[in-house]
């Protein structure tokens, strides 16, 4: 069937700001596991609900930027997902998925409000085509090339570059850059970046950000562009 592969500490919602959000919402666990870890190989933050139900409490903790929902599911229905979620002051883009693929069914899902529609079985490729095109109609318009002085950073090819050398970066590590690059200055805290760039399994106690910092820091290399604002977070230096 398938061809390839939050919340801060405190309970606050936190607003989009850069990497995308997704929530895979598949009660076929194998499948679910499968889209995620493919999603997330790309760079995406992608949290999971197993049932309707969970789907609705995750939405209303996390401002997902995407939900791929599996039409038929249990507890709380596809349909009843896809309406609740629309009716919410910021919603999601919705991607339905559903085991049927006649035109009737197509128009059903779009007409509860979802902003695509992918019958199953589908190639993993389209639906990575589809969740970014989503994405992108959620966030902003922006260039996909992010600059600070002689720092280049290429969203849609996931590619960043100094002084014209590319730099070798994780996914994290580039998700991290490219947070702090759309924030413009601002100082942006762990727990944001915890939240946009990893998932709901990331520990909100852990050292990941702190971790990922140091690394893209000694990548970077001098001048340095990333600077600590204590007891506020990390910005990119105004100066750079």
């Amino acid at each position: 069937m398938l061809v390839s592969p939050g919340l801060v500490p405190g309970g606050t919602r936190v607003p989009s700001i850069s990497v995308m959000r997704v929530l895979v919402v598949e009660d076929e666990r194998d499948m679910a596991d499968a889209l995620a870890r493919g999603l997330r190989d790309r760079g995406l933050a992608v949290d999971v609900a197993g049932d309707g139900h969970d789907a609705l409490v995750k939405a209303r903790l996390v401002s997902y930027d995407v939900v791929v929902l599996d039409r038929d599911l249990p507890l709380v229905h596809g349909d009843e997902v896809c309406r609740q979620l629309q009716a919410a002051d910021m919603p999601p883009a919705v991607l339905m998925l559903t085991a049927a693929s006649g035109v009737q069914q197509r128009v059903e899902g779009l007409a509860l409000g979802a902003d695509d529609y992918l019958g199953k079985p589908f190639a993993f490729q389209e639906l990575v085509a589809r969740v970014l095109a989503l994405g992108r109609r959620t966030h902003r318009p922006r260039s996909p090339i992010l600059r600070r002085g002689d720092l280049e950073l290429d969203s849609m090819n996931r590619q960043a570059r100094r002084a014209g050398s590319l730099l070798s970066l994780t996914p994290k590590e580039f998700g991290t850059l490219e947070a702090l690059l759309v924030a413009h200055g601002s100082a942006l805290s762990a727990e944001e970046l915890l939240v946009r760039v990893w998932d709901e399994n990331a520990d909100p106690f852990t050292a990941a950000v702190r971790i990922t910092i140091s690394k893209l820091r000694r990548k970077l290399g001098d001048p340095p562009l990333i600077e600590t604002q204590s007891g506020v977070g990390y910005r990119i230096k105004a100066d750079a």
